[in-house]
């Protein structure tokens, strides 16, 4: 029996980028379990390998049912962005869903030993990143419907995005932007059917922190020495799928 869930899903396509790890590939796995049937998934991110074989993984487990699309992007380089409608197949040219999960964070540099690469790295991902690629999609859904309108975008916050912390002052701040260009497209969209969510995770083990220390698995996983991080249960991303 069909849940409410996949008869709102039913024959949506969904772009998720930062889907090779972490946050975006369980929710790659979320959106398919939920909908397995008439369902077209684009997984975007730098890495091409990660990204195919995570395709071959949600048709092996979910059917043909699902069909996934890897793509290649990097959301920091807006040419790749720009271009990226245009490489679309034609079957999967009109989002339904987007997901702005792509992000990192690099150091914990208090204020006045942040490197100027690290500060041009969050902000290009987090931040342009996310506002480029809702350039490139949103136009598409406010054609929908005569003009009035369809869709939904999901931005990936942060909970540092409201609380932040010492040594994370640029990426706290990338986050708190993200949430503030989120309420203002809001308000900007409020006539239309075009729904926008903002989700803040609080600390959850992933790649992210390995990045944060440059690839010293040693200092990520201390991180998690003092407070069990969530492991990306079902509950986590329910919320994506309750669209």
């Amino acid at each position: 029996m069909a849940t409410a869930v996949s008869k709102r899903l039913h024959g949506k396509t969904i772009l998720i980028t930062g889907a090779s790890s972490g946050i975006g590939r369980s929710t790659a796995f979320e959106f398919a379990r939920n909908s397995p049937k008439e369902l077209k998934l684009i997984l975007t991110a730098r890495r091409i390998d990660c990204l195919c074989e995570i395709a071959a993984e949600i048709i092996k487990e979910i059917g043909a049912g699902v069909k996934v699309l890897p793509v290649q992007l990097d959301v920091s380089n807006p040419d790749d962005v720009r271009t990226l409608v245009g490489r679309l197949p034609a079957e999967f040219k009109e989002v339904d869903v987007l997901v702005n999960n792509a992000g990192l964070v690099r150091g914990v540099a208090k204020a006045p030993e942040i490197l100027e690469e690290d500060i041009n790295v969050m902000f290009a991902t987090n931040v342009n990143g996310l506002i480029n690629m809702t350039q490139a999609i949103l136009p598409g859904m406010l054609k929908r419907n005569n003009g009035a309108g369809a869709g939904d975008i999901i931005n990936i916050g942060s909970i540092a995005g409201r609380e932040p912390y010492v040594g994370g002052g640029i990426y706290c701040a990338t986050k708190a932007a993200v949430r503030s260009f989120t309420k203002s497209m809001r308000k900007e969209l409020i006539s239309t059917r075009i729904r926008i969510i903002c989700i803040d995770p609080g600390q959850v083990e992933t790649d992210f922190s390995v990045v944060r220390f440059y690839g010293d698995k040693e200092k990520a996983n201390a991180v998690y020495t003092q407070v069990p991080p969530n492991h990306l249960e079902k509950a986590h991303i329910l919320a994506l799928t309750a669209l």
